[in-house]
């Protein structure tokens, strides 16, 4: 059976929302408690993440995976449609200040990010595209399309900010570097849809509600999201053996796609 459909006007709507809720809590950002995961959560993630569901329900019946409810253990039955929602992505740093910080709601089909929006509080930009719906980001009042660059020998990269591993160092000493950012949050995504970086490699922990939204924005822009064996990153009920039903295997983001025919650029069966 196949889901309802949901307009992608709405979930701009909602990240929008979301967005507010969060600027309205800034100030207790201090305020903050922990996931059984260990993970921070703070009443901003919770407030972005009532208001997101607020904009939604009333005119959707689409099955809806949001992080705070999946920590209560509130997991609705999935069709072959239905949205991941992060309320405040990169936590770590709204709680210390930096403006990287995110909303994210994304539109899944068929194991597909068919239509992402992420939304970024501290500035008012807001990314959104997918399939059938040009990527763009508006940003002071004006709407700019957004697309990949053409990679040259040096690539610049997008890192996590707060999740630099080991094997993330590794990987990156057997690739030509040009300026390296660390940044947190889906807001890499977004730099590489964007056209200002070129490759964005993960290799721990993420959620899928951590990278849905961006990555449908990445690949209506012309990149691509994929696993270490090259093929495109999944999305549903896929979860690996021992972790939570949406976690994501580590996973490499490229702007130009044909990056990932470049030695180095998949990491090799001993890495």
């Amino acid at each position: 059976m196949t889901g309802p459909a949901i307009d992608p006007a709405l979930i701009v709507e909602a990240v929008r929302a979301g967005m507010a809720a969060i600027v309205a809590r800034t100030a207790a950002a201090g305020e903050v408690a922990y996931k059984a995961d260990r993970s921070p959560v703070t009443e901003a993630d919770e407030a972005a993440e009532r208001a997101i569901l607020a904009v939604i329900e009333p005119a959707s019946s689409i099955p809806i995976i949001a992080e705070e409810r999946f920590a209560a253990g509130q997991v609705p039955e999935l069709d072959r449609r239905f949205l991941l929602i992060d309320p405040l992505d990169g936590t770590k740093s709204f709680i210390a200040g930096t403006p990287d910080y995110t909303v994210n709601v994304a539109l899944i089909e068929a194991g597909i990010p068919v239509f992402g929006c992420v939304g970024i509080p501290a500035t008012g930009a807001v990314f959104h595209g997918g399939v059938g719906s040009a990527p763009v980001v508006e940003r002071d009042g004006e709407v700019h399309p957004l697309g990949t660059r053409p990679a040259l020998s040096a690539v610049d990269v997008v890192a996590s900010r707060s999740h630099m591993t080991p094997e993330t160092e590794a990987y990156l000493s057997g690739v030509t570097v040009g300026d390296w950012a660390s940044i947190g949050s889906s807001l890499k995504f977004c730099l590489l849809a964007e056209g200002k970086a070129d490759l964005y490699p993960r290799f721990g922990r993420t959620m899928q509600w951590d990278t849905a939204a961006g990555d449908a924005i990445l690949r209506a822009a012309g990149g691509l999201t994929v696993r270490t064996d090259g093929m495109p990153l999944p999305y549903g009920l896929t979860g690996m053996p021992g972790e939570d039903p949406f976690a994501n295997p580590d996973f490499i983001a490229v702007g130009d796609r044909s990056l990932l025919r470049r030695p180095g650029i998949l990491p090799g069966p001993d890495q």
